[in-house]
């Protein structure tokens, strides 16, 4: 499940397309537009692909304090 900052970023990648895009037809290609598109969308991928990996393993918890063997030395 993404986070809501990979989602934010997602949605933000998304509109950077559309807008790169209409540019693009209303006054002709920038090169520097799809290229400046292109590494935010690497950049999306990465947040995802970090966001979407295991879980971080919780430490292990210590054995609940009791009676045991003592050491009466």
């Amino acid at each position: 499940m993404m986070s809501g900052s990979t989602k934010t970023m997602a949605a933000l990648t998304c509109a950077a397309l559309i807008l790169t895009t209409a540019y693009t037809v209303a006054l002709g290609s920038s090169g520097w537009l799809w290229f400046g598109w292109v590494v935010l969308g690497v950049a999306t991928l990465g947040m995802a692909a970090a966001d979407s990996g295991e879980p971080a393993v919780a430490p292990r918890q210590r054995p609940a304090s009791g009676p045991g063997p003592s050491s009466s030395d």
